[in-house]
C-alpha cells in the first residue's frame, strides 16, 4: 500500500499543478480582454474627438483658402501691399498642417483598433483550438508546453537577459555559427505594439527548421519558457520566430 500511494502522489502533484497553470491562464485572458475593450472604447472616444476637431479645422482652412483668394486680387489691383498676402499664406499653411496631423491622428487611431480587434480574434482562436498540453519535469522544475497550429508554447521558469550566453554558447557550437537574434530586449518594433520585451529575446529561426527544433529542445532541457510562431499573429508577431522568455506583457 505505501508503494502505491508513492506512485500516485506525483501524478495528482502533477495534475494539481496542470489545473492551477490553466486557471491562471484563463484569468490572465480575463483580464486582457477587459483590458483591450477598455482601449477600444478609449481609441474610439479619441477618434470621434478628432473628427469633431477635422471638422472645424477643414472649415478654417476653406475660409482661409477663400480669404486668400480675395486678397490675391487686391494685391494684383495695388490696393493692399504684398507683405499681407505673404502673412496669410504663412496661416494657410499652418492650417493645413494643423489639419494633417489630426487626419494622421485619426488613422492612428483607426489603424489601432483594428490590431486589437485582430489580436483579440487570434486569441479568441487560439483559445477555441485544439490544444495537446503535457507536464513535464525539467531540471526539477515543472513546466507546461500546448501546441496550436501556429503557436508552441512552453511555460517554466522566468529568463532574464543574463541567461543568453548560454544559449549562444550551445547553438554556436552546435551549429557553428552565431545565433540569429532578431530582438535582444526591448526594440522598436515591440514599442510599437505595445509590449515589454525587456526580458525577452527574438530569435529568427522557423520553429520546424533543423536549427529551429534543436533550439527549442534544448530551451526545454534547461527550462526555459519559450514561445514558437509557425506564422505572422496580427498584433503579435511579425513573422515566424522563437521568442525566448516568458510572453510579454502588455506596456
Amino acid at each position: 500500500m505505501k508503494k502505491r500511494t508513492q506512485v500516485w502522489l506525483p501524478t495528482l502533484f502533477i495534475m494539481l499543478v496542470a489545473s492551477g497553470i490553466t486557471t491562471a491562464q484563463t484569468s490572465v485572458a480575463d483580464k486582457d480582454s477587459d483590458s483591450s475593450a477598455q482601449l477600444v472604447e478609449a481609441t474610439e472616444q479619441y477618434k470621434a474627438s478628432s473628427g469633431n476637431l477635422l471638422s472645424i479645422q477643414e472649415s478654417e482652412v476653406n475660409k482661409a483658402e477663400l480669404a486668400l483668394a480675395e486678397l490675391r486680387v487686391l494685391v494684383d489691383q495695388g490696393l493692399v501691399a504684398r507683405a499681407e498676402l505673404e502673412t496669410s499664406e504663412q496661416t494657410l499653411a499652418g492650417l493645413r498642417s494643423q489639419l494633417e496631423v489630426t487626419r494622421k491622428q485619426i488613422a492612428d487611431s483607426e489603424h489601432m483598433i483594428t490590431e486589437i480587434l485582430e489580436e483579440q480574434q487570434v486569441a479568441k482562436t487560439v483559445a477555441a483550438a485544439p490544444v495537446k498540453s503535457t507536464v513535464k519535469l525539467v531540471s526539477k522544475q515543472y513546466g507546461t508546453f500546448s501546441a496550436t497550429g501556429t503557436i508552441l508554447r512552453y511555460s517554466a521558469a522566468p529568463f532574464s537577459l543574463g541567461g543568453l550566453a548560454g544559449i549562444k554558447a550551445f547553438f554556436s557550437s552546435t551549429f557553428g555559427r552565431a545565433l540569429p537574434t532578431s530582438a535582444v530586449g526591448q526594440s522598436a518594433t515591440h514599442n510599437r505594439l505595445g509590449y515589454n520585451h525587456r526580458n525577452a529575446v527574438d530569435v529568427a529561426l522557423h520553429p520546424d527548421t533543423a536549427e529551429g527544433k534543436a533550439l527549442i529542445a534544448y530551451l526545454q532541457s534547461q527550462g526555459i519558457s519559450f514561445l514558437a510562431f509557425r506564422a505572422a499573429v496580427p498584433g503579435v508577431a511579425t513573422g515566424p520566430h522563437i521568442h525566448i522568455g516568458s510572453p510579454s506583457s502588455r506596456l
